[in-house]
């Protein structure tokens, strides 16, 4: 039922400034809406990312966001890294930790945090 429909990603953050600096500003995404003093959209490609205020922000300990990058993988973890964003390493089995980059097969990711701690990831895929 839902297939045919779009959806949204939503990341909680305690301050809508310091979270528009970074995704705006360090990670690129065009801020296009502000609801109110609580939510902000961003638009990423196609894609649509609610940052919105939150006592519970940063508290996930998994993956909130991740964007398929395709080839450009080294070259966008370049550019972030040059922005201030670092970058975790993980001890992850069946992968293997070249420079930022956790290798496992052909797939690559790079995983970093916002400055609430919300975990993102760009992949090769």
């Amino acid at each position: 039922m839902l297939g045919q429909y779009d959806a949204v990603a939503n990341i909680a953050v305690k301050d809508l400034e310091v979270a528009t600096q970074f995704y705006e500003g360090t990670l690129g995404l065009t801020k296009i809406d502000a609801e109110g003093k609580e939510v902000i959209v961003f638009k990423s490609a196609n894609s649509k990312i609610n940052v919105y205020r939150s006592q519970y922000a940063g508290t996930n300990k998994a993956t909130t966001v991740t964007w398929p990058v395709g080839d450009a993988l080294d070259n966008v973890v370049r550019a972030l890294k040059a922005k201030g964003v670092t970058f975790e390493h993980y001890d992850m089995p069946h992968m293997t930790l070249q420079g930022d980059v956790h290798v496992a097969g052909k797939m690559k990711v790079a995983w970093f945090k916002d400055p609430d701690g919300n975990i993102l990831n760009v992949i090769d895929r």
